[in-house]
């Protein structure tokens, strides 16, 4: 259904607004009349904060515990492959979607508020029928990340803390049981928090959760490649990159990039990239003092 919505998107509706010139062009007529004068394309002194942040968006999408729900869920390694070589296929129409927002300044949209866009878009230049359709496919869209995250943070809940701290000898129904009331109270929670609070608090919330995540990465993954490091010298990089990550993002207003200078020049980045490799330093730096004071034992394998 997504499928089908998005390609009828971006097929009838620039045809019945003049095509893609003239969405590009009425987008960057209402970009300029709210003060943008950089246009719909990036500049030079841009391109490296969009790049450091699509860099480090990327690596912690792979750090989110409900990215791996379904990896822990496939039949074999065999599903994973063949979804990980048709998953570009499918972030392609992402990027669409941004495409209807421009379509929607074409079609001269007006709406109280931006989570009205697209469905009065298709109101105004679909019949009824496909109206339905769509908004059925948005809300499938909607629904489907959503109940996998909830999914994640009821299996971490329920494995690190209540069976750790609650009820260590629960069985597996039971595990299942506390498992779907913690989804169901996520669920909850998180539709509350969109309907009740400003919309900016979960942008901000979003930012800061892609910078705590990534800062997982050098833990979990150096962890799976090499027994080098010392867990007190991840441990402390961690600390160091949440809380000099944390402290920039909220000095500069909770926006997601810093800047740097090196000499005359200043240069932007993403921060949680940024703490990123503060902690990977500090993780090396330590391992490595740690190692000279107090290097691990050589294992020794028993002769028979």
């Amino acid at each position: 259904m997504i499928y089908i919505v998005v390609l009828v998107a971006v097929v009838i509706v620039p045809a019945k607004l003049g095509g893609y010139g003239a969405v590009f062009s009425a987008a960057n007529d209402a970009f300029a009349a709210k003060g943008g004068a950089t246009g719909l394309t990036l500049k030079p002194e841009q391109m490296l904060p969009y790049a450091t942040l699509a860099l480090g968006s990327a690596f912690a999408a792979f750090m989110y515990p409900h990215t791996l729900t379904g990896i822990f869920a496939s039949k074999s390694a065999d599903t994973i492959r063949k979804n990980a070589i048709l998953l570009p296929a499918y972030t392609l129409p992402l990027g669409l979607i941004a495409l209807l927002g421009y379509m929607a300044h074409a079609a001269h949209i007006k709406v109280a508020t931006p989570n009205d866009v697209v469905p009065m878009l298709f109101k105004t230049l679909f019949p009824s029928w496909f109206a339905g359709f769509a908004f059925s496919a948005i809300a499938i869209g909607a629904l489907v990340p959503a109940a996998v995250m909830s999914i994640g943070a009821a299996n971490l809940f329920t494995r690190n803390v209540w069976k750790h701290y609650v009820d260590p000898a629960i069985s597996h129904a039971g595990e299942a049981a506390v498992a779907k009331i913690t989804s169901l109270v996520v669920k909850i929670g998180a539709l509350a928090f969109t309907l009740f609070l400003p919309v900016q608090y979960a942008l901000d919330l979003q930012l800061l959760g892609g910078l705590w995540i990534l800062q997982t990465f050098p833990a979990l993954v150096f962890g799976l490649f090499t027994r080098w490091f010392r867990a007190e010298g991840l441990l402390l990089g961690w600390a160091v990159g949440i809380g000099w990550g944390s402290w920039t993002a909220w000095s500069n207003g909770l926006k997601p990039l810093a800047t740097i200078a090196i000499g005359d020049a200043s240069y932007s980045f993403y921060v949680g990239l940024g703490a990123l490799i503060l902690n990977i330093v500090v993780a090396v730096v330590v391992t490595a003092v740690i190692g000279l004071i107090s290097p691990k034992p050589r294992s020794v394998t028993a002769r028979p």
